[in-house]
């Protein structure tokens, strides 16, 4: 070695003792080009197991289509939803009128598009309310032990609660009084998605709450908890993060939920008023003149099923796309 330093250029004494360090590195055989890639974003994994699911795939886009479709209605069809034309009662389809027109010679495109960016409005902010309700009282019940029995003791209370009869109480007790503040639209609106919402918590504070009993056992929580940190912070940073996956697949069977529950109401006529078309009030309206006009109430129970039928393909694709055991 002394001879190589004399006789030898530096540079090539350098370039030597880098081969040796190489050819000593515990790495050695592994591809650099492998070893200074980057790791994979997680959400591509989810993304890649979610297109695998051809069912959720497919309901993704009848969604996305719907929802688009009610939005982008009143620049796409610029038919009034309220227009009665007395000369074109109970039309069947027309290049005029592709769906057909009601009983009052209404456009009936018009208004299934209305009355899905009404019901699909409905469905959205009901979700969120109950998803707010249901995470709060299931972490707080799962990370605290000791508000874990009152907690569930008041969930096991609403559960048991028929929540039909308790919708419609509400809606006919609170209607007249909320409208009087708020106005018929939004009144009826506001309390509608408060009482679907408040009566629809449950699950996801279960689902969130077991969640939470296993999370909260994880190495990583219990050494932030023997450094000190806060119960607010572990929650914000190390429970919450970890739970998202059933929270994000109960969202999507509460929008579910929601649009039937509002179609119920609407369907009973306790729902929107009459110049209000939900998918609901068109059932509703129609019910009357099935045997002769079926399409007065095939549009909008399409729609519903359609819708309905679509957000649970998404969640049944997100439940095995966020499960990281279900993935292939």
């Amino acid at each position: 070695m002394t001879e190589l330093l004399r006789d030898t250029d530096p540079k090539e004494i350098a370039e030597a003792l880098v081969w040796q360090t190489r050819a000593i590195d515990p790495s050695a055989g592994v591809d650099p080009v492998l070893l200074a890639t980057p790791s994979r974003n997680q959400w591509w994994d989810v993304w890649d197991q979610f297109k695998a699911h051809k069912g959720a795939l497919a309901g993704a886009a009848v969604f996305f289509l719907i929802v688009f479709g009610v939005v982008l209605a009143p620049f796409v069809w610029r038919v009034s939803p309220t227009y009665i034309d007395f000369t074109t009662l109970n039309a069947g389809s027309s290049w005029v009128h592709p769906l057909g027109t009601d009983q009052l010679g209404r456009d009936l495109l018009a208004r299934v598009m209305t009355g899905g960016r009404i019901s699909i409005a409905v469905g959205l902010t009901a979700m969120v309310i109950s998803i707010f309700l249901g995470t709060f009282i299931g972490v707080v019940a799962g990370y605290f032990k000791s508000l874990d029995g009152p907690l569930m003791r008041l969930t096991d209370l609403f559960l048991s609660l028929p929540v039909l009869p308790l919708l419609l109480i509400t809606v006919m007790l609170f209607r007249d009084a909320v409208a009087n503040i708020l106005g018929v639209e939004m009144g009826n609106f506001i309390l509608i998605v408060s009482a679907i919402g408040l009566t629809s918590w449950m699950q996801t504070a279960r689902i969130v709450r077991g969640e939470v009993l296993a999370v909260k056992r994880r190495e990583f929580v219990l050494a932030s908890r023997s450094i000190g940190a806060p119960p607010r912070r572990i929650i914000h940073r190390h429970v919450l993060p970890n739970v998202m996956s059933p929270i994000i697949v109960s969202s999507t069977l509460q929008i579910a939920d929601a649009v039937i529950s509002e179609s119920l109401l609407s369907f009973l006529g306790l729902g929107f008023p009459p110049d209000f078309p939900t998918w609901g009030r068109l059932l509703f309206d129609g019910i009357e003149y099935i045997q002769d006009y079926p399409q007065l109430v095939l549009w909008p129970g399409i729609a519903i099923s359609l819708t309905v039928l679509s957000v649970a393909y998404i969640g049944d694709g997100l439940r095995d796309a966020l499960d990281p055991r279900l993935r292939r």
